[in-house]
């Protein structure tokens, strides 16, 4: 019989509440996919790159012509030009990222600060590379970081600190304050960042994102990840990239390249011609917000009581007002009965940490989401 190296871990709860929301006809806002399409001049080029036949392996880092279009808007956004060659790597997804991150980091019994509620693959790729998550709880309901706690959780064994920013499940983000003390607190010391970062063009209310990479002593430690499916409606395609100074990056790459080696040729060559196209990704926060306006409007003809999120695609809400029910047996009721599909925050608590509240994602048409709050209004 083969011992599992995850024996807790199950399906994941964003596969169970869509395949649930499938079965009962449900109007799926619990995973976070948009169902509207990616930019048609990027699916153009797409299809150019497909009919040229670029269709073979790309460089084990990802193009050159894509790693130099990132680092022209890195410096453009945060005052931070990275070298295409050297501190730049294209990746399969933000998730590959995140585990070759912590697979070129870890050796065992070292420990990695995680703050929760924390995004479901963080934990079983600290476990899987030989490390000990040490959890510090963001405070609620503002999701905040209390760093006092995080100062209590370093230990010599410490390597590193797990940062997401615009924040899922909660929509908060850091300040940059937080970015202060997060440098004062790894100064003269050996622990590294890990910045999960993909909703970095989702920030709302003339709120600067602020990225590691904004501080130089915290991008010299820092593994920052950036997500192009976030940022260009295109989830499917699973293309990232990580940004972190040469010797981290040496290490990044040599983990890379025995976990996927390379990422889709014709889309990252794609990626770098619409990436000269600046306009999408500086009107997103825009576009975004202006859908979290109108999703929180209708909610305001409902019993959920919550916060506008400050980042991300995601609103939390509470349903304080609605029933007593755990969360997971509520958004289950909520898809089978009601229509709506959610997922409930306890999932990114390690002990299923239940402050009753529920995380809906409103990347959708005006259409789905009127269609979801009137169902929502019935409870």
């Amino acid at each position: 019989m083969l011992a599992s190296k995850l024996p807790q871990v199950g399906t994941s709860i964003f596969t169970v509440m869509s395949q649930l929301a499938q079965q009962h006809g449900a109007i799926n806002l619990s995973q976070g996919f948009p169902d509207f399409n990616c930019p048609p001049e990027l699916i153009d080029r797409v299809s150019y790159y497909l009919q040229q036949g670029y269709n073979q392996y790309a460089p084990m880092a990802g193009v050159l012509p894509l790693r130099e279009q990132i680092s022209l808007k890195t410096e453009l956004l945060y005052g931070s030009k990275p070298d295409p060659e050297t501190e730049i790597t294209i990746t399969s997804g933000a998730t590959e990222a995140l585990y070759a991150a912590l697979a070129a980091i870890l050796h065992p019994h070292d420990e990695v600060i995680v703050l929760e509620p924390a995004y479901d693959s963080y934990v079983p790729a600290i476990l899987l590379n030989g490390g000990r998550p040490v959890f510090v709880p963001l405070q609620v309901p503002s999701f905040t970081i209390d760093w006092n706690l995080v100062k209590a959780a370093i230990t010599p064994r410490t390597r590193a600190i797990m940062l997401n920013s615009p924040h899922n499940p909660s929509g908060a983000i850091l300040k940059s304050q937080d970015l202060q003390i997060l440098a004062e607190i790894t100064r003269d010391t050996a622990i590294l960042v890990i910045s999960d970062e993909v909703y970095e063009h989702m920030v709302y209310d003339n709120q600067p994102h602020q990225s590691m990479l904004t501080l130089p002593e915290l991008a010299s430690r820092s593994f920052v990840i950036s997500s192009f499916g976030k940022t260009y409606h295109a989830t499917g395609w699973k293309v990232a990239y990580c940004v972190a100074p040469p010797a981290l990056t040496i290490e990044f790459r040599k983990v890379h390249q025995y976990l996927t080696f390379s990422t889709i040729t014709p889309v990252q060559y794609a990626l770098a011609d619409f990436l000269t196209n600046r306009d999408h990704y500086l009107n997103l926060p825009d576009f975004y917000q202006r859908k979290r306006d109108l999703f929180c409007q209708l909610l305001q003809d409902t019993r959920f009581t919550f916060q506008p999120s400050t980042g991300t695609y995601f609103q939390l809400v509470s349903y304080e007002n609605i029933t007593s029910e755990k969360d997971q047996d509520f958004a289950r009721r909520l898809t089978t009965d009601i229509g709506v599909a959610a997922i409930p925050i306890s999932v990114f608590y390690q002990q299923q940490t239940d402050h009753g509240l529920l995380r809906f994602c409103f990347a959708k048409n005006e259409e789905t989401l009127r269609a979801a709050a009137q169902k929502l209004q019935n409870l």
